[in-house]
Protein backbone atom coordinates (compact mmCIF):
# COMPACT_ATOMS: atom_id res chain seq x y z
CA UNK A 1 0.00 0.00 0.00
CA UNK A 2 1.17 3.71 -0.48
CA UNK A 3 2.89 5.43 2.60
CA UNK A 4 1.14 8.30 3.73
CA UNK A 5 2.05 11.35 3.84
CA UNK A 6 1.67 14.39 6.69
CA UNK A 7 2.71 17.60 7.34
CA UNK A 8 1.43 20.48 9.42
CA UNK A 9 0.02 23.82 8.05
CA UNK A 10 3.39 25.80 7.98
CA UNK A 11 4.42 24.11 4.77
CA UNK A 12 1.89 26.30 3.01
CA UNK A 13 0.91 24.19 0.03
CA UNK A 14 -2.25 24.83 -1.46
CA UNK A 15 -5.09 22.73 0.06
CA UNK A 16 -6.26 21.43 -3.13
CA UNK A 17 -2.21 20.21 -4.36
CA UNK A 18 -2.14 19.04 -0.73
CA UNK A 19 -5.73 16.61 -1.58
CA UNK A 20 -4.68 15.89 -5.09
CA UNK A 21 -1.12 14.76 -3.97
CA UNK A 22 -2.57 12.60 -1.23
CA UNK A 23 -1.10 15.21 1.40
CA UNK A 24 -2.78 15.19 5.03
CA UNK A 25 -1.81 18.57 6.78
CA UNK A 26 -2.25 18.96 10.21
CA UNK A 27 -2.69 22.59 11.05
CA UNK A 28 -1.03 24.69 13.93
CA UNK A 29 -2.78 26.77 15.87
CA UNK A 30 -3.94 30.74 15.74
CA UNK A 31 -4.51 32.47 19.31
CA UNK A 32 -5.95 35.96 19.57
CA UNK A 33 -6.42 36.05 22.90
CA UNK A 34 -8.78 34.02 24.43
CA UNK A 35 -10.08 32.90 21.10
CA UNK A 36 -8.11 30.16 18.97
CA UNK A 37 -8.08 29.25 15.01
CA UNK A 38 -6.96 26.44 12.89
CA UNK A 39 -4.74 27.53 10.40
CA UNK A 40 -6.05 27.31 6.81
CA UNK A 41 -9.19 26.31 8.36
CA UNK A 42 -10.54 28.63 10.80
CA UNK A 43 -9.43 32.02 9.28
CA UNK A 44 -8.61 33.03 5.62
CA UNK A 45 -5.37 35.02 4.85
CA UNK A 46 -7.15 37.85 3.89
CA UNK A 47 -8.96 38.13 7.33
CA UNK A 48 -5.87 37.38 9.54
CA UNK A 49 -3.70 39.68 7.92
CA UNK A 50 -6.33 42.66 8.29
CA UNK A 51 -6.18 41.34 12.02
CA UNK A 52 -2.53 41.17 12.42
CA UNK A 53 -1.95 44.81 11.11
CA UNK A 54 -5.12 46.39 12.34
CA UNK A 55 -5.78 44.05 15.75
CA UNK A 56 -5.48 45.33 19.00
CA UNK A 57 -4.34 42.01 20.16
CA UNK A 58 -0.99 40.34 18.92
CA UNK A 59 -1.93 36.90 17.55
CA UNK A 60 0.42 33.99 19.23
CA UNK A 61 0.65 30.37 17.42
CA UNK A 62 1.01 26.87 19.45
CA UNK A 63 2.08 23.87 17.96
CA UNK A 64 -0.62 20.79 17.50
CA UNK A 65 -1.17 18.60 20.20
CA UNK A 66 -0.25 14.93 20.24
CA UNK A 67 -3.68 14.31 20.26
CA UNK A 68 -4.56 15.72 17.43
CA UNK A 69 -1.51 13.72 15.81
CA UNK A 70 -2.80 10.64 17.09
CA UNK A 71 -6.57 11.01 15.29
CA UNK A 72 -4.78 11.71 12.16
CA UNK A 73 -2.49 8.57 12.14
CA UNK A 74 -5.16 6.73 13.42
CA UNK A 75 -7.35 7.99 10.88
CA UNK A 76 -4.77 6.82 8.13
CA UNK A 77 -3.70 3.62 9.72
CA UNK A 78 -6.96 2.35 8.59
CA UNK A 79 -5.74 3.07 4.83
CA UNK A 80 -2.23 2.33 4.83
CA UNK A 81 0.78 0.45 6.60
CA UNK A 82 3.12 3.32 6.87
CA UNK A 83 3.19 6.71 7.31
CA UNK A 84 5.43 9.72 6.74
CA UNK A 85 5.11 12.74 8.47
CA UNK A 86 7.59 15.60 7.71
CA UNK A 87 7.59 18.99 9.90
CA UNK A 88 8.96 22.26 10.16
CA UNK A 89 12.13 22.85 12.34
CA UNK A 90 12.38 22.10 15.90
CA UNK A 91 13.89 24.43 16.71
CA UNK A 92 10.88 26.93 16.08
CA UNK A 93 8.17 24.82 17.15
CA UNK A 94 6.88 21.68 19.19
CA UNK A 95 5.77 19.95 16.33
CA UNK A 96 8.24 18.24 15.65
CA UNK A 97 7.89 16.93 19.31
CA UNK A 98 4.36 16.64 19.64
CA UNK A 99 4.41 14.13 16.10
CA UNK A 100 6.94 12.08 18.04
CA UNK A 101 4.82 11.61 21.17
CA UNK A 102 2.11 10.52 18.96
CA UNK A 103 4.44 7.74 16.94
CA UNK A 104 5.55 6.51 20.28
CA UNK A 105 1.53 6.35 21.70
CA UNK A 106 0.94 4.35 19.09
CA UNK A 107 4.10 2.37 19.15
CA UNK A 108 1.83 -1.33 19.44
CA UNK A 109 -0.27 -0.30 16.56
CA UNK A 110 0.34 -2.39 13.07
CA UNK A 111 0.70 0.89 11.04
CA UNK A 112 4.61 1.85 10.99
CA UNK A 113 5.10 5.64 11.36
CA UNK A 114 8.39 7.32 10.51
CA UNK A 115 8.86 11.71 11.94
CA UNK A 116 11.35 13.74 10.39
CA UNK A 117 12.08 17.10 11.26
CA UNK A 118 12.38 19.19 7.83
CA UNK A 119 14.69 21.86 9.34
CA UNK A 120 12.70 24.54 7.51
CA UNK A 121 9.75 26.36 7.37
CA UNK A 122 6.69 27.56 4.67
CA UNK A 123 7.64 26.09 0.71
CA UNK A 124 11.33 25.08 2.34
CA UNK A 125 9.21 22.38 4.53
CA UNK A 126 6.46 22.11 1.04
CA UNK A 127 9.13 21.41 -1.60
CA UNK A 128 10.06 18.50 0.61
CA UNK A 129 7.10 17.09 1.23
CA UNK A 130 5.79 17.52 -1.86
CA UNK A 131 8.94 15.51 -3.15
CA UNK A 132 7.84 12.93 -0.60
CA UNK A 133 4.39 12.44 -1.73
CA UNK A 134 5.08 12.06 -5.23
CA UNK A 135 7.86 9.46 -4.25
CA UNK A 136 5.26 7.61 -2.36
CA UNK A 137 2.85 7.52 -5.38
CA UNK A 138 4.99 5.78 -7.26
CA UNK A 139 5.77 3.06 -4.78
CA UNK A 140 8.82 4.26 -3.17
CA UNK A 141 8.53 2.34 0.28
CA UNK A 142 8.79 3.89 3.77
CA UNK A 143 12.64 3.55 3.95
CA UNK A 144 13.27 4.70 0.88
CA UNK A 145 11.51 7.78 1.44
CA UNK A 146 13.28 8.61 4.67
CA UNK A 147 16.63 8.72 3.06
CA UNK A 148 15.58 10.92 -0.05
CA UNK A 149 13.96 13.26 2.20
CA UNK A 150 17.15 13.53 4.50
CA UNK A 151 18.96 14.09 0.64
CA UNK A 152 16.45 17.05 -0.21
CA UNK A 153 16.87 18.74 3.34
CA UNK A 154 20.48 18.49 2.56
CA UNK A 155 19.34 19.97 -1.06
CA UNK A 156 16.81 22.90 0.19
CA UNK A 157 17.87 26.57 0.68
CA UNK A 158 15.91 29.53 1.45
CA UNK A 159 16.42 33.32 1.95
CA UNK A 160 13.30 35.85 2.91
CA UNK A 161 12.94 39.35 2.21
CA UNK A 162 11.40 40.92 5.50
CA UNK A 163 9.52 44.34 5.58
CA UNK A 164 10.62 44.33 9.43
CA UNK A 165 11.27 41.74 11.73
CA UNK A 166 9.04 43.47 14.69
CA UNK A 167 6.79 40.33 14.02
CA UNK A 168 9.63 37.93 14.56
CA UNK A 169 10.78 40.03 17.54
CA UNK A 170 7.15 39.89 18.97
CA UNK A 171 6.81 36.10 18.35
CA UNK A 172 10.10 35.14 19.72
CA UNK A 173 11.14 33.43 17.52
CA UNK A 174 13.81 35.51 15.65
CA UNK A 175 16.55 33.60 16.39
CA UNK A 176 20.27 34.29 15.34
CA UNK A 177 18.51 37.09 13.21
CA UNK A 178 18.00 39.21 16.98
CA UNK A 179 21.71 40.58 15.97
CA UNK A 180 19.46 42.75 13.16
CA UNK A 181 17.33 43.96 15.53
CA UNK A 182 19.04 47.71 15.99
CA UNK A 183 19.60 48.61 12.16
CA UNK A 184 17.95 51.70 10.78
CA UNK A 185 14.15 51.08 10.41
CA UNK A 186 13.49 51.69 6.52
CA UNK A 187 16.08 49.07 6.20
CA UNK A 188 15.00 45.74 4.65
CA UNK A 189 16.11 42.60 6.40
CA UNK A 190 17.27 39.25 4.36
CA UNK A 191 17.48 36.26 6.66
CA UNK A 192 17.92 32.61 5.24
CA UNK A 193 17.35 29.18 7.10
CA UNK A 194 20.26 27.33 8.46
CA UNK A 195 20.88 23.74 11.02
CA UNK A 196 17.27 24.83 11.59
CA UNK A 197 17.35 28.39 12.86
CA UNK A 198 16.96 32.19 11.39
CA UNK A 199 20.34 33.30 10.66
CA UNK A 200 20.82 37.19 9.18
CA UNK A 201 22.85 37.31 5.60
CA UNK A 202 22.31 41.12 5.20
CA UNK A 203 20.37 44.64 4.45
CA UNK A 204 18.79 45.80 1.71
CA UNK A 205 18.27 49.65 1.20
CA UNK A 206 14.96 49.13 -0.44
CA UNK A 207 12.60 46.90 -1.46
CA UNK A 208 13.71 46.96 -5.12
CA UNK A 209 17.17 45.42 -3.41
CA UNK A 210 15.94 43.29 -1.61
CA UNK A 211 14.51 41.39 -4.83
CA UNK A 212 18.36 42.40 -6.69
CA UNK A 213 19.75 40.12 -3.44
CA UNK A 214 16.72 37.22 -3.76
CA UNK A 215 17.57 36.99 -7.94
CA UNK A 216 21.36 36.43 -7.09
CA UNK A 217 20.42 33.75 -4.09
CA UNK A 218 18.47 31.79 -7.22
CA UNK A 219 21.18 31.79 -9.69
CA UNK A 220 24.16 31.31 -7.02
CA UNK A 221 22.47 27.85 -6.42
CA UNK A 222 21.91 26.77 -10.30
CA UNK A 223 21.28 24.33 -11.18
CA UNK A 224 18.14 24.20 -9.22
CA UNK A 225 15.48 21.36 -9.58
CA UNK A 226 12.40 22.72 -7.95
CA UNK A 227 11.68 26.67 -6.64
CA UNK A 228 8.79 27.77 -4.61
CA UNK A 229 8.12 31.57 -4.07
CA UNK A 230 6.06 32.63 -1.15
CA UNK A 231 4.68 36.14 -0.34
CA UNK A 232 2.51 37.44 2.80
CA UNK A 233 1.18 40.81 1.47
CA UNK A 234 2.95 41.42 -2.04
CA UNK A 235 1.33 38.96 -4.92
CA UNK A 236 2.94 41.15 -7.37
CA UNK A 237 6.01 41.48 -5.90
CA UNK A 238 6.08 37.26 -6.23
CA UNK A 239 4.84 38.07 -9.63
CA UNK A 240 7.78 40.36 -10.71
CA UNK A 241 10.58 38.14 -8.97
CA UNK A 242 9.30 34.79 -10.43
CA UNK A 243 9.79 36.31 -13.78
CA UNK A 244 12.92 37.91 -13.39
CA UNK A 245 14.04 34.32 -12.17
CA UNK A 246 12.55 32.94 -15.30
CA UNK A 247 14.96 34.79 -17.54
CA UNK A 248 17.94 32.39 -16.18
CA UNK A 249 16.03 29.33 -15.32
CA UNK A 250 13.51 29.29 -17.85
CA UNK A 251 12.47 25.56 -17.62
CA UNK A 252 11.31 25.52 -13.90
CA UNK A 253 7.88 27.01 -13.41
CA UNK A 254 7.81 27.99 -9.45
CA UNK A 255 4.99 26.88 -7.20
CA UNK A 256 3.58 30.24 -5.89
CA UNK A 257 2.51 30.49 -2.18
CA UNK A 258 1.14 32.80 -0.01
CA UNK A 259 2.18 32.32 4.00
CA UNK A 260 -0.23 31.42 6.03
CA UNK A 261 -1.52 32.85 8.92
CA UNK A 262 0.74 30.35 11.07
CA UNK A 263 3.88 31.62 9.69
CA UNK A 264 2.44 35.22 8.96
CA UNK A 265 1.94 35.77 13.04
CA UNK A 266 6.23 35.98 12.85
CA UNK A 267 6.81 37.29 9.86
CA UNK A 268 4.22 40.32 8.90
CA UNK A 269 3.37 41.74 5.93
CA UNK A 270 5.34 42.47 3.45
CA UNK A 271 7.28 39.37 3.20
CA UNK A 272 9.03 37.72 0.66
CA UNK A 273 10.85 34.18 0.48
CA UNK A 274 12.30 31.97 -1.83
CA UNK A 275 12.93 28.29 -1.27
CA UNK A 276 15.01 25.77 -3.70
CA UNK A 277 15.78 22.59 -4.10
CA UNK A 278 19.19 21.82 -5.75
CA UNK A 279 19.72 20.03 -8.87
CA UNK A 280 23.07 17.78 -7.30
CA UNK A 281 22.79 15.21 -9.85
CA UNK A 282 23.11 18.00 -12.60
CA UNK A 283 26.18 19.23 -11.12
CA UNK A 284 27.68 16.12 -10.74
CA UNK A 285 27.35 15.12 -14.08
CA UNK A 286 28.72 18.57 -15.62
CA UNK A 287 31.84 17.92 -13.47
Amino acid sequence: MTVRIVTDSTSDIALDLAEQLGITIVPIYINFGDKTYRDQVDMDADEFYHRLETGPVHPVTSAPSPGDFIRVFKKLAQEANEILSIHLSSKTSGTYNAALLAKEALSSERCRIEVVDSQFLTMGLGLIVIMAAKAASIGVTLQQLVGRVGEAILQTYGMGLFGTLKYLAKGGRIGKAASLLGSVLNVKPLITMRDGELHPVGLARTHGKGIDRLCEFVRSALPVRDLAIMHSTTPHDAQILAERISFFLPQIRPWMARLGPGLGTHCGPGTLVVALRKNIESASAAS
